[in-house]
């Protein structure tokens, strides 16, 4: 590890420590959410405090997931120089981050309405056991995808107060669709995972398998996304944005049969835009019914 003057407490450095560019996995969800419950725009305070609780509820748990497993990256070659490993960042700044995250998301909560504030020590919960999952169970992608797809189901509480039957279906949706790349970004280090005892799908099954089961998660997450759409009578725009994420997810197991490891990392930042593509979806369905 490098000395502490080598540390670098930058703007840049914190935002490049949390992978803040990540967010944008599941924040076009939480925004599609809450656009459904409103049926149009619910009002800047509403955005606002979801964007809070998104922004603070994603650092907080990747700034906790980098302080956890800080000893396992520094013994990966992949992730060694990950700030912590490498010393420009300490295990404390990433425990400060992770307060100021939740902070975030619990002043958001508190802001909404009854509902989400109840959820609060359930979503604080999940967030925090994630880092511990991959030390038990190779099920840990699935874990990651219940926590981060409570964001769709979030957009919506955070307008109405209550669940329904739509926010059940883009929860497990974005869920599956979140656990089945993380399946893949997790073929990276299959060999070091088997040997040091990370549990995860591809150390458990194998690539092939693994390449299997994330198809499989892909096509439940598909299938979700299409009973969200009945359940919410939703109109042709949301219909095509799902053909176009089909085609997206089937492209992407195309390739990474072809070339599994070699293109992980060309899958996983594609999946950046489904989450784009089922806002636009979402956008399109409002605009057409007016």
């Amino acid at each position: 590890m490098q000395p502490a003057a080598a540390r670098d407490r930058s703007l840049r450095r914190y935002l490049d420590f949390v992978r803040f560019e990540h967010t944008l996995f599941a924040l076009p969800f939480a925004y599609g959410g809450m656009l459904l419950a409103a049926d149009g725009w619910p009002g800047w305070p509403v955005f606002a405090w979801v964007t809070m609780a998104m922004v603070g509820a994603r650092t907080a748990a990747m700034a906790l997931n980098r302080v956890f497993d800080a000893g396992i990256d520094g013994a990966n070659p992949r992730t060694a120089r990950r700030e912590i490993p490498s010393g420009r960042l300490a295990r404390a700044d990433g425990v400060v981050l992770a307060v100021v995250g939740f902070a975030l998301l619990i002043w958001a909560g508190w802001s909404l309405n009854l509902l989400t504030l109840a959820l609060l020590p359930v979503a604080v919960l999940f967030l925090t056991l994630y880092p511990f999952t991959k030390r038990f169970t190779w099920l840990c992608h699935y874990w990651l995808g219940l926590t981060i797809g409570a964001a769709a189901a979030g957009g919506w509480i955070a307008v109405t107060g209550a669940f329904a039957p739509i926010t059940v279906a883009l929860w497990a949706g974005v869920g599956l669709w979140i656990a089945g790349f993380d399946i893949i970004y997790a073929l990276l280090d299959h060999d070091f995972d088997r040997q040091a005892g990370i549990r995860s799908i591809p150390e458990r099954f194998g690539v092939a398998g693994a390449l299997r089961i994330s198809a499989v998660t892909y096509v439940a997450a598909w299938l979700a996304l299409v009973l969200a759409l009945v359940f919410g009578n939703l109109r042709w725009p949301f219909g095509a944005s799902l053909i176009a994420v089909g085609a997206v997810l089937l492209v992407q197991h195309l390739l990474l049969r072809r070339q599994p490891v070699a293109n992980v990392l060309r899958s996983f930042n594609a999946n950046i835009f489904v989450g784009s593509v089922v806002l636009i979806g979402i956008i399109g369905h409002l605009l057409v019914g007016l």
